[in-house]
């Protein structure tokens, strides 16, 4: 189960509102969403929280690159809107060109089955890469445990990085206590 709640900054304080995500599929659609919530092109936060697994924030700014913090990478990747805000972190784009061309089976296996190697050829390339090498890594395949992205997102607002890391099950509330907003965003819950 999914919360989510949008924190608009105004020159008279906060103001929250919920909102729904079911149209939303990429974090451009979460951009929109956030601006269009934006007065004067002010601070809008978005907040989104999946039970207490984790909760991600994303900031927006005008027409700036949205800033966004995740409070548990491989829990939030699990999710459909984590996983938004995951590909986002680790630069993971779904529409690379080049994922379609991985795809094609140009070597005559399968998807995904591995290349039958001969017994002379199999230990070179074991040799390659030791325990001690950093193999690549394709995207996807590791997400990294615990907090991601920008962890001074709120610094400026009053939460420090140690309090934002701190966060655990009741995160939106202890935020919107931190920015003044606990009564605006009780309203909305």
């Amino acid at each position: 189960m999914y919360f989510a709640a949008l924190l608009a900054r105004t020159e008279d304080g906060w103001e929250a509102s919920d909102t729904e995500l079911d149209d939303v599929e990429t974090l451009s659609d979460l951009t929109d969403l956030a601006r269009e919530a934006s007065v004067d092109e002010d601070t809008v936060l978005v907040f989104i929280e999946q039970e207490d697994a984790w909760f991600g924030i994303v900031r927006v700014e005008g027409e700036e690159d949205p800033r966004i913090y995740v409070s548990d990478a491989a829990a939030a990747a699990r999710s459909s809107y984590g996983e938004i805000l995951i590909d986002e972190l680790l630069g993971r784009d779904d529409d690379d060109p080049a994922d379609d061309l991985d795809a094609l089976d140009l070597d005559g296996t399968e998807d995904g089955e591995p290349e039958a190697q001969d017994d002379d050829n199999a230990n070179d390339k074991d040799d390659e890469y030791d325990d001690n090498d950093d193999s690549p890594v394709t995207d996807g395949e590791t997400v990294p445990a615990g907090a991601v992205g920008d962890r001074e997102i709120l610094s400026d607002l009053g939460l420090s990085e140690a309090d934002l890391l701190a966060l655990d099950s009741d995160a939106m509330a202890e935020i919107a206590e931190a920015l003044g907003a606990a009564e605006v965003l009780e309203t909305v819950r």
